[in-house]
């Protein structure tokens, strides 16, 4: 609580060993002592309080009320007066309370009532009213004239009321007071006016006051000054009207150790002295102090704040002045100006760098911005309104900061994301797997990134994704059956998928086809067109869909692979399967070696299918290094290296399609896909293969390939 009227004095309640005490200063809380209690009661009864053990407690509660005095009232007119609700004992307490003054600023106490009262002001001081608590009714006020000695009691009401609050109208020539209240809870509000001009008998005259020397416990000295204040005698019945002056005189006394507090980051030890908290470190000097100029170092000690005092110890406790040292850096800090670690490709970056220590105007800062460019700075005021760089590749960079001067140097790192969009994603994976082997699934991203792109898996019916930085994962699926496998690629504020589904059986048979040099020259590339060249295959071939799979690679010479599949559900041993298998390649491969695989582009343009005398996977995979699934990636990604810019740029349609898909319409819901296509899944037909030797007679092989070309023909096909 702020004593109003002298500065420095505080008063204030502390918690110490689970009790809660009552302390007071004079010199804005540098230091502390404990409120004296009366040396009598009321009644003139001695009070045996001795300190430390007993001392005078008091309530600093404020008033919510501002019509009513509080626990604890001071006045800025009347200085040194001090009216306070409290008790006396070992600690505070809300027993036993009664009313305490003080007229010399809290040196000395009297207690005045027994019971809670609300005490005014009058006449700056020169007399008090006192009305009791709210709580009960009243019909009686007190007024002092000599600062609580003596009370005299006067009827304000015929009827007891409950006082709500009171107005004091300030001022010598309307001396009036308005009492608030209610006579019941249920009655109307009661305004009562009193003028208590009529009390003073005249005006006062220099022979009504007498000087007061603020002090503490006798020290004069109270925030560097010796002060005198004028009082009116105690009993004199005059007015002291609105010229009075309560100071006399104000003198500034010489410096002591009492008018000097503990300087910002020092802390008062049991000696009394100031020494440095844990956490400061007293030698560290501001950024701004350059060397050559000076600057302030605090011994620990500074004035108390509106303390007066002068000479004396002042100049032993005031900061001094020296000159500023040449530092090492230190606390070097490397922040963007937006204050985030990502930036999109092209944009301007701005690098802001800060330096806790060091003399700025000889460090030299240097900046890499991780990319081959390093710019050097030989003021590190010329980095404040930024250093920008434009980085021109995707990736994340490793930025270093070095500060540097003849004593020594201090860096820092900061990685910064550098993004662009996802403009295209394709899923390359294997058609037909084994069971229970590892396969790898490829992602290719484009344009192409460095680390900056994270790959979500969706494989099989995993309902959670894996994530990854990489575009390739391993992965073995357990069951046989079609799987669906789905990615997405996430970069910056991009989001792409894209889908495939693979075979899983126990064991199959595959054979890697070729063609005639002339399908090249009509080869655009485009997965649209690698889906018709297969379905014509499968048509031309002439085998049951359900276990014949084929798939055309991306890019030329074109190329493809044949996959012969088991039957679904069949009751045979795998013994049987797998020499039913080996048959039915032998047949195929016997079908291909003859030329007996054709088709007609267009007319003229007849393309044969060779084999390329190279099986891709084994009838039973037993060997670990060498599978299908990892041939077929690997050509598969060698052909897409060469063709994908084309797919990326040129993707297109071209004009025959649609009418091409008339030929094996019914068949369309069966497919599952082709290899290359970038943005759905490609969709090729399962078929039921026959083991008939018909097959391998030249005649009836020449005779369905012209039933095949009449079928193209008669549909009307361009090429």
């Amino acid at each position: 609580y702020f004593v109003a009227g002298i500065k420095g004095i505080l008063i204030a309640n502390k918690r110490q060993d689970n009790q809660v005490k009552t302390y007071i200063t004079y010199n804005k809380g540098r230091d502390w002592r404990l409120l004296q209690a009366p040396a009598a009661d009321l009644d003139g009864n001695d009070i045996h309080c001795i300190l430390p053990f007993c001392s005078l407690h008091l309530q600093l509660q404020m008033s919510e009320n501002p019509y009513l005095s509080g626990a604890i009232t001071t006045k800025s007119s009347a200085p040194g007066i001090i009216v306070a609700t409290g008790n006396i004992g070992a600690e505070l307490s809300y027993n036993n309370v009664g009313m305490f003054i003080s007229s010399d600023a809290g040196n000395s106490w009297r207690q005045i009532f027994q019971e809670e009262h609300n005490v005014w002001f009058l006449d700056k001081g020169g007399a008090l009213v006192a009305v009791k608590q709210p709580s009960m009714p009243t019909r009686h006020l007190w007024v002092s004239f000599d600062e609580g000695r003596q009370w005299n009691q006067h009827s304000f009401s015929s009827v007891p009321l409950f006082v709500d609050g009171v107005l004091v109208e300030a001022g010598a020539e309307n001396q009036i007071m308005t009492f608030f209240g209610h006579f019941s809870h249920r009655s109307e509000w009661q305004l009562i006016k009193i003028d208590y001009k009529s009390i003073f008998s005249k005006k006062c005259t220099e022979e009504d006051y007498q000087t007061w020397i603020l002090h503490n416990q006798g020290e004069p000295c109270v925030m560097g000054q010796k002060q005198i204040y004028m009082k009116r005698r105690p009993g004199n019945y005059c007015m002291l009207g609105k010229d009075y002056s309560r100071i006399l005189s104000a003198e500034s006394c010489i410096c002591r150790a009492h008018d000097f507090e503990c300087d910002y980051g020092y802390e008062r030890r049991g000696d009394g002295n100031c020494r440095p908290a844990f956490w400061f470190n007293p030698s560290s000097v501001s950024r701004s102090c350059s060397q050559g100029q000076n600057y302030l170092n605090s011994t620990g000690y500074r004035k108390v704040v509106l303390n007066n005092c002068t000479k004396g110890v002042k100049e032993m406790y005031t900061a001094r002045k020296q000159q500023c040292p040449n530092r090492p850096p230190k606390g070097l800090l490397l922040t963007t100006k937006d204050g985030k670690l990502t930036a999109n490709l092209g944009s301007n970056v701005t690098f802001l760098v800060h330096l806790d220590e060091g003399d700025s105007l000889r460090t030299n800062i240097q900046l890499d911005f991780g990319d081959g460019t390093a710019v050097s700075y030989s003021n590190l005021s010329w980095t404040e309104e930024g250093i920008k760089h434009v980085y021109k590749s995707a990736g994340i960079f490793r930025v270093t900061a070095l500060a540097e001067n003849t004593l020594g140097y201090d860096t820092t790192i900061l990685f910064l994301h550098i993004t662009c969009p996802v403009e295209n994603v394709q899923l390359l994976a294997p058609f037909v797997v084994i069971r229970n082997k590892e396969v790898n699934i490829t992602a290719v991203v484009l344009p192409s990134h460095s680390r900056t792109v994270t790959y979500f898996w969706w494989l099989g019916n995993n309902t959670e994704p894996m994530i990854t930085l990489d575009g390739s994962i391993s992965y073995t699926f357990p069951s046989e059956g079609m799987h669906t496998i789905t990615v997405q690629v996430a970069a910056a504020n991009t989001i792409l998928q894209d889908t495939k589904t693979i075979a899983v059986k126990e064991f199959f048979k595959s054979l890697l086809l070729s063609f005639s040099p002339n399908l090249d020259e009509f080869n655009p590339d485009i997965p649209e067109w690698r889906q018709d060249v297969g379905r014509v295959i499968k048509k031309v071939s002439d085998f049951p869909e359900e276990r014949f799979l084929v798939a055309i690679f991306p890019g030329v010479p074109t190329a493809a692979e044949l996959f012969l599949l088991p039957r679904k559900n069949q009751s045979e041993s795998r013994k049987k399967s797998e020499e039913e298998l080996e048959q039915v390649s032998d047949v195929i491969v016997s079908a291909l070696n003859q030329n007996l695989v054709e088709f007609e582009l267009k007319p003229g343009v007849r393309v044969i299918v060779y084999n390329t005398q190279l099986t891709l996977a084994p009838l039973v995979d037993s060997n670990p290094r060498h599978s299908s699934s990892a041939m077929l990636m690997l050509l598969s990604v060698v052909f897409l290296g060469l063709a994908v810019f084309l797919i990326y740029k040129f993707k297109r349609k071209i004009p025959w399609i649609n009418i091409y898909a008339e030929v094996n319409q019914e068949k369309e819901q069966e497919m599952i896909g082709s290899v290359g296509q970038s943005d759905s899944t490609p969709k090729i037909t399962l078929s039921e293969f026959s083991t008939s030797k018909e097959l391998m007679e030249k005649e009836e092989g020449e005779s369905r390939r012209n039933q095949i070309s009449r079928e193209i023909s008669g549909r009307g096909l361009p090429y």
